[in-house]
């Protein structure tokens, strides 16, 4: 028998904190400090922001199920394989789990305790998930050498879908970003860094709200991976309340499968993602992360079913991709990576073997983009 499953307990930061009081204030340097300490244990953490609305999710969830209630053939006006599917629609069965095919992250699977393992992935195939991808950007003042990475939005033609899209992902996805951006200072507050660094490393990155769907008339049977095992390419992922369960991500500090829950109200769940990864040397971890249906999950779609029989059942995701800048340099930063080694040889010590040392070679942001799309077969190989 599986052990039971984990309740999250994932520790929750209060952005209020840092954004109300004195940058210098006690209560905000050790909220920064909980923040930064929270990345570099679990990858992961609970963000409290009081500006958030309930409601605005669930006018973007109301919009979304709409969308993909469509038929495929009027969705796939809104596919453009050629961007690396970068902008606008990803259809079913498209986006391939990285770990299928990555060495190093079956590695990781092999060392969980075999109650704690995702679904099996070594065999799946591309997930049965579609996405749209809606960037939320500031142009920058250059030219920038990935024009592919940061093309113009694509709003839907249907007239019961166009009038409310603009606004609807603007509001939300504004929301967002603007909370993911306050943690990104207190994370670099907390990590012992000046508070815009990472801030304004991204300024013109290609932010995306990236909601997913899953289709749980053909896909709500239990067991069905949705997304399999994976980390987020980005820097951070943010992400809010989904109506329906399966969400399940794993703490470093302990190998546990836990399964999300979001409290209702003014919380968003926060990941983090290989840019982050590769900035700080390996001293935060992306966080690995599946969707799949549980029990809960079909619970919920017998409930939505009785009360909601109008309404369509797609499992929307409420996400936005936070991204670095695509030209700018990525590569460690020393004082952080120097921190790493001395976390790494902490758990190595506390027997908690993480495999193989990472090596972090400088790059472009946008090219370390290219070489993870393509292993997830949203871009073509050269």
């Amino acid at each position: 028998m599986a052990a039971p499953e984990l309740s999250m307990d994932l520790p929750v930061v209060d952005l209020d904190v840092f954004l109300h009081q004195p940058r210098d204030s006690p209560a905000v340097q050790a909220e920064c400090a909980k923040a930064a300490k929270a990345l570099i244990t679990y990858g992961a953490l609970v963000l409290h922001d009081a500006r958030v609305s309930e409601h605005d999710n669930d006018t973007f969830l109301d919009l979304l199920e709409d969308y993909f209630a469509q038929p495929e053939a009027e969705l796939k006006k809104d596919e453009r394989p050629e961007l690396a599917y970068q902008i606008g629609v990803t259809l079913e069965n498209t986006e391939k789990p990285k770990c299928a095919v990555d060495e190093p992250c079956l590695q990781v699977i092999e060392r969980l305790a075999p109650s704690e393992r995702p679904l099996d992935i070594a065999a799946h195939s591309p997930d049965p998930k579609c996405r749209f991808f809606w960037r939320m950007v500031e142009a920058p003042p250059y030219k920038t050498q990935f024009p592919g990475l940061n093309a113009d939005n694509i709003t839907p033609e249907a007239p019961h879908i166009k009038e409310r899209w603009g606004p609807v992902m603007n509001q939300w996805g504004t929301s967002m970003k603007n909370a993911v951006e306050g943690l990104t200072q207190m994370a670099a507050v907390g990590l012992g860094l000046p508070a815009d660094t990472f801030k304004d490393a991204g300024r013109y990155g290609p932010h995306l709200l990236a909601p997913t769907a899953s289709d749980l008339q053909k896909y709500g049977q239990t067991d069905t991976i949705l997304a399999g095992f994976h980390t987020d390419l980005n820097f951070l992922t943010i992400h809010g309340r989904s109506r329906y369960p399966g969400l399940h991500i794993w703490a470093r500090n302990t190998g546990k499968r836990i399964p999300v829950k979001i409290p209702p109200g003014n919380y968003l769940l926060v990941q983090a993602g290989k840019q982050l990864e590769h900035l700080t040397g390996g001293l935060v971890k992306a966080g690995y992360h599946e969707v799949v249906v549980n029990d809960k999950t079909v619970h919920v779609i017998d409930d939505r079913r009785a009360r909601l029989p109008d309404r369509p059942l797609v499992r929307i995701s409420s996400t936005f991709f936070w991204h670095l800048s695509s030209d700018h340099d990525l590569a460690p930063i020393p004082a952080l990576a120097e921190k790493a080694r001395s976390v790494r040889m902490e758990q190595f010590n506390l027997g908690k073997d993480e495999g193989d040392e990472v090596a972090y070679p400088p790059l472009k942001v946008g090219e370390q983009v290219q070489n993870e799309l393509k292993h997830i077969a949203l871009m073509a190989t050269s």
